[in-house]
């Protein structure tokens, strides 16, 4: 039997911007998610950069997740603009939605744009996935905002029993 509780916590980024897939813009969010992840203590085993649109987030969500046990960060894509779809590929992957984590999320910063973000948390298998925003500080505001609660998630999902 695994002792998850012994064992590196996983995770894996998604950069959803036609932008930084055409070469005209860098990637400052995924990378700011890279080095918080891995400042708390996570490995960071995979960090992919897709365009914008409601397939090609829910095939690199469901591909990502196959037999993954850890936590999967998108950023990018969650706005209002005409290519923010985002959560509408991550809502087309996820087999159960995790509300309370996109509430907080939205919640950390209340007089800011948080407020204008359509975000969702859910999980695939063993594999907790959230949407942050595409703005480096918006991306790290909301995953610290849930980040002290993420490995026990994981470890539910994997078949850990509640504290």
């Amino acid at each position: 039997m695994v002792n998850h509780a012994e064992m590196q916590q996983r995770a894996k980024i998604v950069t959803a911007s036609d932008g930084v897939v055409a070469g005209t813009r860098e990637d400052r969010s995924g990378r700011a998610l890279v080095d918080r992840l891995t400042s708390a203590g996570w490995e960071v085993v995979d960090h992919r950069h897709i365009a914008d649109g409601v397939e090609t987030v829910r095939d690199t969500l469901i591909e990502l997740a196959e037999g993954f046990s850890g936590v999967i960060v998108t950023t990018g894509g969650t706005g209002f603009g005409p290519r923010d779809l985002t959560p509408e590929g991550t809502r087309a992957a996820i087999e159960r939605e995790a509300p309370g984590l996109a509430e907080a999320m939205r919640l950390c910063n209340p007089d800011g744009l948080g407020r204008l973000s359509r975000a969702i948390a859910g999980t695939r298998g063993e594999a907790l996935i959230l949407n942050t925003p595409g703005s480096t500080t918006g991306a790290v505001e909301t995953l610290d905002a849930v980040i002290d609660v993420l490995g026990h998630a994981v470890d539910l999902l994997a078949g850990g029993r509640p504290h």
